[in-house]
């Protein structure tokens, strides 16, 4: 059996220590980390320089449309203002009142044997027509003659209107006469208060049978 000397036991035993070395195994571990974080950094880094350049890209784009938003947003503006005053025109046009139907049916109703003196109307805030309507009215029973035209007009005004209401002021004889298709008769001096609401206009009602006026207290 041949015998085999190693002399240099101890370089070697010293040199596996030395590869062994806890330190300088740990400062491997290291030097491997910071090269990650260098290149996660340098990821980063690229990242963050392409975001800018996007950012300065759509910065320079809004530049160039900026002027356009704000002058359509200001058009925009000037057209909604201008279709509000629109509607509010519209609805004033659609809501108002219309004399010249009203006065015709007040013509309908005033007979030979009446006359109207003056006529005061008003619209109110809430919509409604209030009329002050004064006369004369003739014949052998004068008040019968004003109770006639107030009975007329509400039949009338009921046609086209809602929540009619015609009612006397005032209802007075005078001492006055009158000679009427060749007879003399009596006068009374009447005011009547009109008031009608426009929004919602009521069926026609079916005529009936015509009753016998009779003479208010």
């Amino acid at each position: 059996m041949a015998l085999h000397l190693n002399l240099l036991h101890e370089e070697i035993l010293q040199q596996r220590q030395r590869q062994r070395d806890p330190l300088k195994i740990g400062v491997m571990v290291l030097g491997a980390l910071g090269a990650l974080m260098l290149v996660y950094y340098l990821w980063n880094a690229y990242k963050v320089l392409e975001i800018r350049n996007r950012l300065g890209q759509v910065q320079h784009d809004w530049a160039k449309v900026e002027p356009k938003v704000t002058a359509a947003q200001k058009r925009s503006a000037e057209l909604n203002s201008i279709i509000s005053t629109t509607k509010v025109l519209d609805g004033m046009i659609d809501g108002r009142f219309f004399w010249a139907p009203f006065l015709e049916k007040l013509s309908r109703c005033v007979a030979l044997n009446a006359q109207l003196t003056s006529i005061d109307g008003s619209v109110l805030d809430d919509g409604r027509i209030s009329i002050v309507i004064e006369g004369l009215a003739a014949g052998r029973e004068p008040r019968a003659a004003a109770e006639e035209l107030r009975q007329l007009l509400l039949e009338q005004l009921g046609q086209s209107y809602a929540e009619v209401k015609v009612e006397f002021k005032s209802l007075e004889d005078l001492d006055t006469i009158v000679n009427i298709g060749g007879s003399n008769m009596a006068m009374a001096r009447f005011g009547l208060n009109v008031t009608f609401a426009t929004a919602a206009a009521k069926p026609s009602p079916t005529p009936g049978p015509r009753t016998k006026v009779r003479e208010p207290k």
